[in-house]
């Protein structure tokens, strides 16, 4: 069996977690409208789908990691630093749909504060969805070697330092107060 070129699976899984971003932006931002009209039925449903579509990207970055640490520092990293990329601190917060992802968390943690008990289960099983997607990065990132050197975008202190800090603060806009 032919071995499937490293680039390819990092793009091609890169891609499926974007476009699953893009429809948990689609379900969230369907979900606050539902809220907003106490719609809290179809809220529901819209809160479900979320948690579903990170569950998804969840799965799609675990698998953009389907090869090995050798592989990610000799055909990935180089792609993701200049003379490649015009920044010398690229990173996956500068994608357009992470930066609206958490600019739409940020209005609707007052929702996430004050959930309706009818949403509980729902809400819950959203913030799961969060912590293996954030997982899912952690073991990535670990697996090249995050836990032991700095990311593109910091040097200072190690990747994985790093996720774990942006877990932190990403987890407190979607939990109940």
């Amino acid at each position: 069996m032919k071995k499937i070129n490293p680039q390819i699976i990092w793009q091609d899984f890169h891609w499926s977690f974007f476009i699953n971003v893009q429809g948990l932006i689609i379900s969230i931002l369907r979900f606050e409208s539902l809220m907003a009209r106490e719609k809290i039925q179809l809220a529901k449903i819209e809160l479900k789908t979320a948690s579903s579509l990170m569950s998804a990207a969840a799965a799609s970055m675990e698998l953009a990691g389907e090869f090995s640490r050798e592989e990610y520092e000799q055909y990935i990293r180089p792609t993701m630093m200049p003379p490649k990329v015009q920044s010398d601190d690229f990173s996956g917060l500068m994608f357009w749909d992470h930066a609206y992802l958490m600019k739409i968390w940020k209005k609707i943690q007052p929702r996430f504060k004050n959930m309706p008990l009818a949403l509980k289960s729902e809400q819950d099983e959203f913030i799961l969805a969060y912590m293996t997607l954030s997982k899912s990065h952690k073991e990535v990132c670990s697996k090249f070697g995050g836990n032991e050197i700095g990311s593109l975008r910091s040097q200072n202190t190690t990747a994985i330092k790093t996720l774990e800090k942006f877990e932190k603060n990403r987890h407190k806009l979607i939990v109940k107060s």
